[in-house]
């Protein structure tokens, strides 16, 4: 790896942001910006709503916060700041926003910009990267790694990934032990939904629940394998007749041979994504019709990914630590680069961090291999435990009050004073 490197400085302030859809550790690794910073005495301004807020220039001044609360962002869920899904354009197709951008951080003394996303937060980091020579401002742009879709190319995993993948695999393996219960006069087939548009790791997560032919989750479905009716069918009728019920986990993104979204709601998002409307109902009325078997399914849609209470202690570690590390490279002059997780070894699981370029990793997307997902298509590989289960594996407490309720931080959000006109639109 050869980071792209610029002449080092500790002068300066520096923005921090939160893109995209948050996670439950995203807070640990704001708190491994702040920390980190505070030590080399560099101040750090955090952007409301992602980019949106440097654009508006909405700053927030995290020297107002103590060291007990931003501490006490390494245990708490959501993004303390506020994220946004905003993809900008090329510097010829909307310069305005580039040029607003730069006024905006030599109003502010903005010397690094790091941005805590995936995919298109990574596009957006190196886009800026590209501009400060252009535009005539010296800016370093780090992208910090953070999706719960484990999507991300070069870095071993992504930070968040961890704790859904805890979650899925906690979830399927208590809601089975449910429906077992019921089989014999109830439900016969649970079918979980989670997340996942085009890669199936949080699917395969759920594998860890258990294994062997009569463990659940029985079937997981994978946007990497299109979707077979019958042979789901046929599948999910042989596990009820010999187990006596069956869970199904599926991908969000779970696509037909013709390459359609079974869930396809017709609407996008922000970024131009397709809008996904529910493909565990879809698949319920399937396994009703074709084969008149009683069913339930559920659809944890954002309680996976804040689910704290069940984050991964790896995971949590693994946030704060791609934190801390950006903000080491950005001192070092460093810039178009990201902290990525690097593993050395299975069995005991150990892991580093190294910069990687951002031009080697916007953009792009990393699928499930061929090698992690079953020969029927159903199932995770002995291949794909070796590399899930060291990512779930600890707890991470939480503090809890006297009502029983974790004792989550609300930041004082102070606003920095605006210096420029609000932007037009």
């Amino acid at each position: 790896m050869s980071p792209a490197r610029r002449h080092a400085t500790t002068t300066g302030n520096l923005l921090y942001a939160q893109s995209g859809g948050v996670t439950a550790v995203i807070n640990a690794t704001a708190a491994g910006v702040i920390e980190a910073a505070r030590m080399k005495g560099i101040k750090v301004y955090a952007a409301r709503n992602g980019i949106l807020g440097a654009l508006r220039e909405e700053l927030i001044d995290t020297s107002k916060e103590s060291a007990a609360a931003v501490k006490a962002l390494r245990h708490t869920p959501g993004g303390a700041f506020g994220s946004c899904r905003y993809k900008l354009k090329s510097l010829q197709d909307n310069r305005t926003e580039y040029e607003r951008l730069i006024e905006v951080f030599r109003a502010h003394d903005i010397r690094w910009f790091l941005y805590n996303g995936g995919n298109d937060s990574a596009d957006t980091a190196l886009k800026l990267s590209q501009i400060g020579k252009t535009l005539g401002y010296d800016i370093r742009c780090i992208g910090v790694p953070k999706t719960v879709d484990n999507d991300l190319v070069v870095t071993d995993c992504c930070p968040g990934f961890g704790s859904v993948a805890k979650y899925t695999a906690i979830s399927t393996l208590e809601a089975s032990l449910d429906v077992a219960s019921m089989a014999e006069t109830s439900t016969k087939v649970f079918i979980l939904e989670v997340m996942g548009r085009h890669a199936g790791w949080i699917a395969a997560a759920a594998g860890l629940a258990g294994e062997g032919p009569d463990a659940a989750p029985h079937l997981i479905l994978f946007p990497e394998n299109p979707f077979d009716e019958n042979a789901f069918l046929a599948k999910v009728k042989a596990t009820v007749e010999r187990v006596g019920w069956c869970t199904v986990v599926a991908s969000e993104g779970v696509r037909n041979a013709a390459g359609q979204f079974l869930a396809e709601a017709g609407t996008h998002d922000a970024f131009g994504h397709s809008q996904l409307g529910g493909v565990a109902p879809v698949l319920a009325a399937l396994v009703k019709q074709k084969l008149g078997y009683k069913y339930h399914w559920a659809l944890p849609d954002y309680l996976q990914r804040a689910a704290r209470h069940a984050a991964s202690k790896v995971d949590a570690e693994q946030a704060y630590a791609v934190g801390r590390a950006a903000v080491d490279y950005a001192v070092q002059g460093m810039n178009a680069v990201m902290p990525v997780i690097v593993r050395s070894s299975d069995a005991p699981y150990r892991w580093k961090i190294e910069p990687a370029p951002l031009t080697r990793i916007a953009n792009r997307e990393k699928k499930m291999p061929k090698s992690f997902i079953s020969r029927d298509g159903f199932g995770i590989t002995q291949a794909a435990r070796r590399y899930l289960a060291p990512l779930i594996r600890g707890e991470a407490p939480l503090p809890y009050g006297k009502d029983g309720l974790p004792r989550y931080v609300r930041l004082k959000h102070v606003a920095v004073k605006k210096l420029l006109k609000n932007p037009p639109g």
